[in-house]
């Protein structure tokens, strides 16, 4: 276990007189957020909200640094992340627990969260030395034509509670690399989590006598959200979230012809063939659906299995949830930790009833953890319920471990089951027949922005594009050319002639 007061104070949020923690975001004068522990329902500390008032300031500070941070060579800006990186390294250990803690995913997985925002790091600082744009061929004689990337500007980031730092460091390390200076609204849910990393920048910040507004932090709920996507001194939105907030950031931004960059919802599914591995499936399916307590947006939603290992795919499936340990994800011999609140676990109960309703037949029962170590109320268990595709609750993305299960009998039907609701994010098929691997990966297979073979829905490489399609957002983030979107993209033609070739040669006798 963990000395959460210790943890807080090696990340420079110090305990105040009654033992929580104190955070000043911005200028603090905003009305307080608590934060709660989904682990033990303990107050681990209080936050203030933003203002309008420091907001602005905010804003003025993150442009008035960008006008320095984008002459600085790329490599040099590389530089920076590269010591971000190192200093990530150095407060894994207590960036993870706090992770676990205030978030309530094991501490394993707040340790792999860590360790994403380092490989990030990595990633972008060879990202800094191939910010390639491309050189043509011109149709005018004496004429030079290529492109180039410039810097965006000052981006805005809203993420969501579930990955409290990592997916903000997916968007701040190439926007850094790239010239654009950031500011962040953290997830209320989360607050101390984005307190830990501004702390940790504001280190390698002063030792390199970088100019404030580089990185910016601002806290509280969507009010605070509004003022950023309704600011057209923000030219990209990067917003994290459910597609009902997608929905209305996306509308909000495109009133203004600003950019978004929109990583929502999404009902992941894995088709099982007759020629899964089914060691494999299990494992890749159990770890899908309950990581995270459900609370991944590549979590497992939907298992598809033929109809002739159905059977046997849900006994196994049955035995291995028979097996879970729940309890404080603190403790490595617990594989499933708490959801985030209370209203988590309504929404989560709600949807148990909804599927009941609709016909839907409970294989893995549920229902709410009391008694010793489940003080907080946000313990539950993971549910298995078979159902039909077409349910209202099953085309819904509900962020808890619900697996909804269901058959097919052809592979094209299983692709169409598969593609048949809104969102696109992760998709995957088990099976050791090159051919189903292939038709699943081909143009008429999964439309979703993930798609995996013998490998789960949930998780990804930093190394490739994240996002997905459809109501998912279209967003990409983390690897692959994702950079792009954090710089403009600018053609350029050079005559080096004494002669100017008008089009449709049209002339000027001068």
């Amino acid at each position: 276990m963990i000395n959460i007061k210790k943890t807080l104070g090696v990340l420079g949020i110090k305990p105040s007189n009654n033992g929580t923690s104190t955070g000043s975001v911005s200028f603090g004068g905003g009305v307080e957020i608590e934060s709660y522990s989904p682990v033990d329902g303990t107050l681990i500390g209080r936050v203030t909200s933003t203002t309008p008032e420091e907001y602005e300031k905010v804003i003025q500070s993150a442009t008035a640094a960008f006008k320095d941070w984008q002459l600085k060579p790329a490599p040099l800006r590389g530089e920076i992340v590269r010591q971000y990186g190192e200093r990530l390294r150095a407060y894994k250990q207590s960036l993870g627990e706090l992770v676990s803690y205030e978030m309530g995913k094991s501490l394993q997985e707040g340790l792999g969260e860590v360790q994403e925002m380092i490989d990030i790091c990595d990633f972008a600082v060879g990202l800094s030395r191939q910010l390639h744009g491309l050189t043509m061929h011109s149709e005018r004689p004496g004429h030079r034509m290529y492109e180039q990337y410039h810097p965006l500007g000052v981006v805005g980031i809203i993420s969501a509670f579930n990955f409290p730092v990592a997916v903000w460091n997916w968007n701040t390390a190439l926007a850094w690399i790239s010239g654009d200076t950031c500011v962040w609204k953290a997830s209320e849910k989360t607050p101390l989590c984005g307190i830990a990393c501004q702390n940790i920048w504001n280190e390698v910040a002063k030792e390199n006598d970088l100019p404030e507004g580089i990185s910016c932090i601002i806290n509280g709920d969507y009010k605070v959200g509004e003022m950023m996507t309704t600011d057209d001194r923000l030219p990209l939105i990067s917003a994290t979230g459910s597609t009902r907030m997608g929905r209305i950031v996306g509308t909000k931004v495109a009133e203004r012809f600003g950019k978004s960059l929109l990583e929502l919802g999404g009902n992941n599914a894995i088709i099982i063939t007759p020629d899964a591995d089914l060691k494999i499936t299990i494992i890749g399916a159990l770890f899908g659906a309950v990581g995270t307590c459900g609370q991944r947006c590549t979590s497992t939603r939907r298992l598809i299995v033929h109809e002739s290992i159905y059977d046997e795919v849900k006994n196994k499936l049955a035995e291995a949830y028979a097996q879970l340990s729940i309890g404080n994800p603190l403790d490595e011999n617990n594989h499933v930790g708490p959801l985030i609140d209370k209203d988590a676990v309504n929404m989560y109960l709600a949807a148990i009833e909804k599927a009941k309703q609709e016909g839907g037949n409970v294989l893995v029962e549920g229902g709410v953890l009391e008694g010793g170590g489940y003080e907080s109320g946000c313990y539950i268990k993971p549910v298995i319920i078979e159902a039909e595709n077409h349910f209202e609750i099953v085309q819904h993305e509900t962020f808890a471990p619900i697996l909804y299960i269901m058959k097919y009998s052809d592979l094209e039907e299983a692709i169409e089951m598969q593609n048949g609701v809104k969102q696109g994010l992760s998709s995957a098929i088990m099976t050791t027949n090159l051919r189903e691997a292939e038709m699943f990966l081909s143009t008429a297979g999964s439309d979703c922005g993930i798609a995996n073979v013998n490998i789960g829905t949930s998780g990804a490489e930093i190394g490739g594009a994240f996002g997905g399609e459809k109501e998912t957002g279209g967003g990409r983030e983390s690897g692959s050319d994702a950079w792009k979107i954090y710089m403009r993209r600018q053609t350029n033609t050079i005559n080096y002639t004494s002669e100017l070739p008008l089009a449709q040669g049209i002339k000027f006798d001068l």
